[in-house]
């Protein structure tokens, strides 16, 4: 198991830039380079530093993480030149909020750049062409400023051009750097060269594959470094045929990326997409790059004579786009094609008299189309977040126009056209959006205006701002329990402040049942249980519809004060045992004959950037179509007669984002488990040994009086207890699949991409439970080893017919977070795979599971239930907290 500390490369501008392994592929602009470009080149020149200024940022603006500046010309003064410019940019906030890369050649330059830049640079570079003593004084002084360090595949007798001098130069450099310089690691980069393929020249042809393996070689081999390079070089040979190029670059890069390649100098549009490169351009392009073929450079000199100034042409119905403009934008939101949105809302723009009705007419007439179709059942939720998609891009571009005519008419209206104001938040402690967001994206489709504030937002910042922004509605999510209180107590604070805005509450763990019973009470203005995506519209427009609304409110009222008296009277029915009768009914197991299988590892294991590729056929697809409002289950629901089509459609798009997430090592999966010697104790105790250190876990009983014959279970009841003299084991773990979700999903956020931020986060979600399933399955065939003969299938692991059980805190049979401290503790979960716990105990990155492993065959799933306050005392007692703290976390499950 590596316990080495996660190491970052950390670099800033005026923000930060960490490179993790979720930051996948770092750009770096290269335009303000006199050596690469020559517009610059005659800016600097010409002393325009204004307009050399404007290529700096439009390298930012166009995706650049990181600038490279180069000076080094003949004709001009390098050093001067450097120094003015950097001093330049310091002014330009929207430049400099990047982080900046020295490059040079000459010492003197790299120096004078280093004493004016701001924040953490790169020094691009430095190399043991001069030996070790001089390479090792700039080591140092570079560390003195504080810079990371491009370091050359250089050294005293030439240039690595092949695998083993890539990996010889780059070992001596990094033996020196560290172990001599103290370099930090994590601030290395190496530029392992890459040179031109397909030049006719023998050895030319393994310069691609020899990079490729002498990057896979230094990231496995030489801790926490990155590799970087010039991407364009790669396809020298090709200049003047942007087709091939573009090819050669998008398969080098792709092949580089998976190796390890996490930096580089490339052009984005000198990319084509890998997926959409022409098949047999594809096959041609990967012989030459990956050395497949002694003949690979003629066949690909012949066949790029077939492409040479063409692009791949796609046969599209575009017959539509000669029908009216109304008609073209309809058209565009109902099937979610953004291709022409801007074109056409820009020629509605020029026969507008104002860019808001462009808005309020062409665009909404449209999504009226898309909300009864949605409303009556004829598009589904995929569909309309697709919808969502075009709509943000067609306001996005209107925006600029909007804001310069609110500037010429200050005093004009502002809001005007908006069905209403919606606030969105997932309470506080809880991480869980995805659920949220589809209502917001739904609402969003149907002219309501969305003010979201995300994620682990407190109730004191949800009442500010709902009375800052005066919202019509406040939107809750939840999916953890102790988020049922947090929406409790928002009510309250709601009522205490004479609030008069109504509640929306939605999310996993919340139901009509907890609202009516536990927060309808404490407010007096509405509060509605929105059960999924589409009744939210519906729920949302009767509750602002000024004619009937007081009406709908009452009947709401009435409607839940009904349920609740119902309920509480079914509740009160019900007869519960004290907790000590409860545990003489407890589940018991002939421990004299019970089948005990000792671990074939103890301890604790951890699994680091592990293949996702492997959880594919763990994937349990029938959650991913409900989270999306699509019901049936898989794969059966593909040729549902009504939702079949769309869930079809779904899912093709589902599994093209997923092999990219896995080609591309878009999201990183880690796991830790452990499996440790355990016995009862005290009935509802587990005592866990790890060493010499003693962990427990405090199990829940049932206490709902069972006919006669039918146990009180706990999950204690499924280890031996001590006094048996018998030793038992029980296994915990941590999976994740979640870094690098967030960014993904920020990403396609910034592109007005709903749909697919919506669509990363539940693939993650999805590989999470697969990471959870698959690494049970290796417990119990492998670790553990007690059922070293299991062969099941996927729907058979799906439905859970596997020895033994994996309960998680939180869920029916545990449904105290509280033991996830316990479990955090006993692995060290955040020290050894970063995976946090909120205030609330959700788990950050939300895609993450967590759970404990029981091996006996007679463990099986149960629900707690409800349970009444002598067992909420007694654990209280037994944990050592205090009486109200564990009312509070089990108050969803306390029987009044």
């Amino acid at each position: 198991m590596n316990r080495e500390e996660e190491r970052y490369m950390k670099l800033s501008g005026l923000e930060p830039l960490i490179i993790t392994p979720e930051s996948n592929f770092v750009n770096v602009g290269e335009r303000t380079n006199v050596a690469g470009s020559r517009k610059f080149l005659r800016l600097i020149k010409e002393e325009n530093y204004e307009e050399a200024l404007s290529i700096a940022r439009h390298q930012v603006e166009g995706g650049a993480q990181i600038i490279d500046i180069n000076m080094d010309d003949g004709l001009i003064d390098g050093k001067e030149a450097m120094v003015k410019f950097l001093n330049l940019i310091v002014a330009e906030p929207d430049i400099a909020r990047v982080p900046i890369m020295i490059d040079s050649s000459k010492w003197e330059i790299i120096e004078a750049g280093l004493q004016v830049v701001q924040g953490k640079c790169v020094v691009n570079s430095i190399s043991l062409k001069e030996g070790e003593e001089e390479f090792i004084k700039h080591a140092k002084a570079i560390k003195r400023y504080g810079a990371a360090v491009i370091i050359m595949a250089f050294d005293e007798v030439g240039q690595a051009d092949n695998y083993n001098r890539r990996i010889e130069i780059a070992k001596r450099s990094y033996d020196v750097l560290v172990n001599q310089v103290k370099f930090p690691p994590e601030d290395i980069i190496f530029d392992l060269n890459i040179f031109p393929v397909a030049t006719g020249m023998e050895e030319h042809r393994k310069n691609a594959v020899d990079f490729i393996e002498a990057t896979r070689w230094v990231r496995q081999n030489l801790p926490h470094c990155s590799v970087s390079g010039g991407v364009s070089n790669v396809s020298f040979s090709f200049r003047g045929n942007n087709t091939v190029r573009e090819a050669m670059h998008s398969v080098f890069l792709y092949h580089a990326i998976k190796a390890g390649m996490n930096m580089g100098i490339v052009n984005p549009a000198m990319l084509e997409v890998y997926d959409d490169i022409p098949k047999e351009l594809l096959t041609h392009v990967e012989d030459v790059i990956l050395d497949r073929r002694d003949d690979a450079t003629e066949r690909l000199l012949d066949f790029a004579e077939t492409v040479k100034g063409s692009k791949k042409e796609k046969t599209v119905d575009l017959s539509w786009r000669e029908e009216s403009l109304q008609d073209r934008i309809t058209r565009a939101l109902v099937k979610g094609i953004d291709q022409f949105i801007e074109e056409d809302v820009e020629e509605a723009r020029r026969i507008a008299s104002k860019p808001i009705e462009v808005i309020e007419g062409h665009l909404m007439t449209g999504m009226n189309v898309v909300g009864d179709l949605f409303g009556s059942g004829k598009m589904f939720l995929p569909q309309v977040v697709k919808s969502a998609r075009v709509m943000k891009k067609a306001v996005a571009y209107l925006l600029p126009f909007i804001e310069e005519e609110k500037k010429k008419a200050p005093k004009s209206a502002q809001g005007n056209g908006t069905a209403g104001k919606v606030l969105m938040a997932t309470v506080k402690g809880d991480v869980h959006d995805i659920g949220k967001n589809i209502v917001s994206v739904v609402l969003g489709c149907n002219n309501y205006e969305i003010v979201d504030l995300g994620v682990m937002v407190p109730p004191e910042k949800i009442i500010q701002t709902a009375i800052d922004e005066q919202v019509d509605i406040i939107g809750l999510s939840g999916l953890i329990t102790p988020s049922l209180d947090e929406m409790v107590f928002l009510a309250k604070e709601m009522e205490r402040k004479n609030l008069k805005i109504p509640l929306l509450i939605g999310g996993a763990t919340t139901s009509k049942a907890h609202t009516a019973v536990k927060i309808d009470p404490q407010y007096k203005n509405a509060v509605v249980h929105v059960n999924d995506a589409s009744r939210a519209v519906t729920v949302v427009g009767d509750l602002l519809n000024k004619r009937s609304n007081q009406k709908y409110i009452g009947a709401l009222k009435e409607d839940y004060s009904t349920f609740r008296e119902g309920f509480l009277k079914r509740t009160k029915k019900k007869e519960y045992l004290s907790i000590e009768d409860a545990r003489t009914n407890k589940y018991k197991i002939d421990w004299s004959t019970s089948e005990i299988a000792k671990p074939k590892k103890l301890g604790i294991q951890t699994l680091e950037d592990f293949d996702l590729k492997t959880l594919e056929p763990y994937i349990d697809w029938t959650p991913f179509f409900r989270s999306w409002d699509l019901h049936g289950k898989y794969p059966e629901i593909l040729t549902d007669k009504i939702v079949g089509e769309q869930a079809t459609s779904l899912f093709k798009d589902a599994q093209e984002l997923l092999q990219e997430v896995l080609d591309q090592k878009l999201l990183q999966g880690k796991a830790i488990f452990g499996l440790f010697e355990a016995n009862t104790v005290n009935d509802d105790d587990i005592e866990v040994l790890h060493g010499a250190d003693v962990f427990k876990f405090r199990t829940l009983r049932q206490q709902l009086k069972k006919h006669a014959g039918k146990p009180n279970f706990a999950l204690a009841d499924f280890i031996a207890p001590k006094k048996s003299g018998i030793q038992d084991y029980i296994g915990c773990f941590c999976v994740t699949t979640g870094f690098g979700t967030a960014a993904l999903a920020e990403q396609f956020e910034a592109n007005h991409d709903d749909y697919n931020s919506i669509m990363i986060k539940a693939l993650a979600d999805r590989l999470a439970e697969a990471f959870a399933e698959y690494l049970h399955e290796r417990v119990r065939k492998e670790d553990w080893g007690y059922a070293i003969d299991e062969t099941l299938s996927n729907e058979e692991l799906i439905k859970e017919t596997y020895k033994g059980i994996r309960p998680a805190p939180g869920y029916p049979a545990c449904p105290d977070h509280l033991e996830k401290l316990t479990i955090w503790d006993l692995l060290k979960v955040k020290e050894y795979i970063g995976v946090d716990l909120t205030e609330s105990l959700a788990m950050w990155p939300a895609a993450s599971v967590s759970g404990y492993y029981f091996g006996n065959p007679e463990a099986r799933y149960f629900g707690l239930g409800k349970i009444k306050k002598d067992q909420v005392k007694d654990f209280a007692e037994r944990k050592n907290i205090d009486f109200e703290y564990a009312k509070k976390w089990l108050s969803p499950n306390l029987q009044d």
